[in-house]
Order: structure tokens, then sequence, then C-alpha cells
């Protein structure tokens, strides 16, 4: 469960006071698939940065599976970022040494996981986005869209509650984006975690049921659609 409460971020520069977010409010459902989409500089990526435990509001509330984000001191926040959030990026930040596996594994191990433990997890994974046969190989030898979903698989690896994605198709062909943007429609019908997606991309943002839409650091609409109808 996300709650927002009237959240406020500003920032000083040389001009005065900036108001990247101003009073936003907003719930999403446990399993909900949200898209925000705007103009560049609306607060999309700020908004994901305070939901991702990155930045901290300059008033206002943030909660994510009870846990207020607002109050939260930085032992709470680096376990609320292990093991309830995963994150995907524009660009991938695969380690190129590892195979892909290994990328994917990695995270797990950071934690503490054991290899007993992770390595049918990391298998599920890369079955879930389609690339069990790319196990082996190193990220220089991927498409762009294949590194993706690598990414993909990694940020889903530790079961995150949450899945934040920042134009995750920003660095990609259409061939590339339709087959990543696949591999997201099967984790929003699947529910695997609750899915927020910030993009530039009208075929992106038509993905979700949860539509929402910013300018000037409100949120100027959130539209509800129904695809069974």
């Amino acid at each position: 469960m996300i709650e927002l409460r009237h959240l406020t971020r500003t920032y000083s520069s040389g001009t005065g006071v900036v108001r990247a977010l101003d009073d936003v409010s907003l719930d999403l459902a446990p399993g909900d698939f949200a898209t925000i989409t705007g103009p560049s500089g609306c607060g999309k990526s700020t908004l994901l940065n305070l939901l991702g435990g990155l930045d901290t509001p300059t008033s206002g509330e943030i909660r994510v599976d009870g846990l207020e984000l607002h109050r939260a001191g930085e032992r709470e926040l680096t376990h609320y970022r292990r093991h309830t959030l995963g994150i995907v990026f524009q660009f991938f930040n695969l380690l190129p040494a590892m195979t892909v596996r290994e990328n994917v594994e990695l995270p797990l191990l950071l934690r503490g996981d054991s290899q007993k433990k992770t390595t049918p997890r990391v298998a599920e994974m890369l079955d879930l986005v389609g690339m069990s046969h790319r196990a082996g190989h190193f990220p220089h030898q991927l498409s762009g869209g294949e590194m993706q979903r690598v990414a993909i698989a990694r940020a889903l690896a530790g079961r995150p509650a949450l899945l934040l994605a920042d134009e995750p198709t920003g660095n990609l062909d259409s061939a590339n984006a339709a087959h990543v943007c696949e591999t997201f429609s099967k984790i929003a019908s699947q529910k695997i975690a609750t899915l927020i997606i910030v993009t530039h991309s009208d075929s992106v943002a038509a993905l979700a049921p949860v539509r929402i839409h910013m300018i000037d650091g409100t949120i100027l609409s959130k539209h509800v659609i129904n695809h069974s109808t």
C-alpha cells in the first residue's frame, strides 16, 4: 500500500526556491500497475526518488507498506531498499565482467542470502523475463532490450513489494522496447509487485490501468482504466 499525503519537495537555486513537488497526495493499492507521465521537470523523477527512499520530502508524509519513509532513519531505509524495493533505470547498470546469472544473483548475495537459496530464485526470474537461454552470456553480448530484461530480473530477484522503473524504454529502439513492455505486462498480470513506471512514451503509459499525469510538481489527473470493458 502506498500513501502520499501533501508531499512537497523544494530545492534552493540561484534564482530562489524551486518546488519540484507541490502538495501531492496519492493512494495505490498492493499489486497496482501505474504509469506517471508529464513534461520534463514536472516532478516525476523527484516523486520516484522519494518512493525509492533516495530522497526525503521537505514536508508531507509518505508511507509504503506501513513504513513512514518521511520519518525513517538510514538503517530502516537501507532495509527498505534491500527487501521491499526494486528499481529499474533507463541505463541498465549491469556489471560487464559478470554473466547474466551473476548480475541477477549479486544483490541477493550482498544481502546475505545463501547460494543454495539464490540459485533457484535467479533461474525463476530469468525464466520470467525470457532470458534463461542467455544466463551464461556477458552484457556486451546482449542487445539493449535483453540487458534491460536482465535488469528487471535483478530488480525482482529479492521479491520486492514495490518495483519502480524510471524511463525503462528510453534507451531502446521500438522492437526492444516492445519486448520490455511485454515483460512489464507479465509482471503486472501476475501481480508480482506493485509497479510504477515513469515514462515519456505513450505506448508504455497505455499499458497501465492506473495512469497519472503530472505538471508543475502536481498531479494533474489520475485515471483508472478497466481493461476488461
